[in-house]
């Protein structure tokens, strides 16, 4: 096989450098599945990877991109042949092992989802980390007894990929929504996605006492820190909260109020580490009934590899709306 490109992250000087370099399989880590990859996406997490913002990487140099799509090159695993349609999201890429941002990725069997029926890789990745840990979320508080009678679903940093794809998918659902962001010239975008009310966070007056009127069935949050409180304090009673984020602060102060007066639930969501079962489970409900119905809308950007290191900037200074799709293949 010929040299190839990726987007490999090194630590030189103390400092994290990031760069195009050209690689051979031997350079990669190690796994039963070689995949040529085709299309891949940008999350926060993979913004602050290669930029050094965030201490995301556990080992040095890696490749960097938490997901990818494309093709089996080849396969030790009986559960892939060449020619299989394939995706991997989380499960420690650009983490520990080599990411998603190269021409050809070489992967543990047990990290590869089979391509569902419905899908294809531009889609998957349209929908990547982001979109799995929305349905993710959703799974987890419905088989915890979450439904649409239940009340209206708060969804925080709604213009973000989680939030954007979480409005999509439980408008389709049938659930009431109500979105917050910081983002008031993003209301009419997020009405168009399903949302019933659009919340303005500085107009928010989170309270104080440790149980605030009930307002919500539930809550996917990507903030954490005070609204996150806020919502243990404001979610009904047996509504779920899908804690997904820290982007407002990883401290969470409230009391045990909303927890044993209100039954609320409390569902941390590690798309990462998902089981296998649960993983596979979910990507066949993102092809089913958790089919987002405006992903055209989502999707604010496609740009080739070789814009992958200007792109990053946006997801830093907090002005990017919906997802970006990396093309890699050639």
């Amino acid at each position: 096989m010929q040299p190839f490109r990726a987007f490999r992250i090194h630590e030189e000087n103390r400092k994290v450098v990031a760069r195009f370099e050209e690689l051979t399989l031997e350079d990669l880590g190690p796994g039963e599945v070689v995949i040529r990859v085709a299309y891949s996406d940008i999350n926060y997490k993979d913004a602050l990877a290669a930029t050094g913002a965030g201490k995301i990487l556990r080992r040095f140099p890696l490749i960097g991109g938490i997901d990818l799509a494309g093709v089996v090159e080849s396969s030790v695993d009986p559960r892939f042949s060449a020619g299989d349609a394939v995706l991997v999201t989380g499960c420690g890429l650009s983490e520990v092992h080599d990411g998603g941002y190269t021409e050809y990725a070489r992967v543990p069997g047990d990290w590869v989802i089979a391509m569902p029926p419905g899908l294809d890789a531009f889609r998957a990745m349209s929908l990547g980390t982001a979109g799995f840990t929305a349905a993710l979320a959703i799974h987890r508080m419905e088989q915890n007894g979450q439904t649409p009678a239940g009340g209206p679903i708060c969804v925080t940093g709604a213009t973000g990929g989680v939030g954007s794809i979480a409005i999509d998918m439980l408008a389709a659902r049938g659930y009431e929504v109500h979105a917050v962001t910081s983002k008031a010239a993003a209301s009419e975008f997020l009405k168009e996605l399903g949302a019933s009310q659009v919340l303005l966070r500085a107009e928010l007056n989170y309270g104080s006492r440790p149980l605030e009127a009930a307002r919500f069935g539930g809550a996917i949050d990507t903030l954490g820190g005070d609204a996150l409180a806020w919502l243990t304090r404001c979610v009904d009673a047996f509504g779920n909260i899908a804690c997904i984020g820290l982007a407002a602060g990883p401290e969470l102060r409230t009391t045990v109020m909303p927890f044993i007066l209100r039954g609320v639930n409390l569902l941390g969501i590690t798309a990462s580490a998902t089981r296998r079962d649960t993983r596979l489970a979910v990507w066949q409900r993102i092809a089913s009934d958790l089919a987002p119905r405006h992903l055209a809308k989502i999707v604010t950007h496609t740009i080739p590899f070789e814009a992958l290191p200007g792109a990053f900037g946006a997801y830093l200074d907090g002005t990017v709306t919906g997802r970006t799709v990396v093309a890699i293949g050639r």
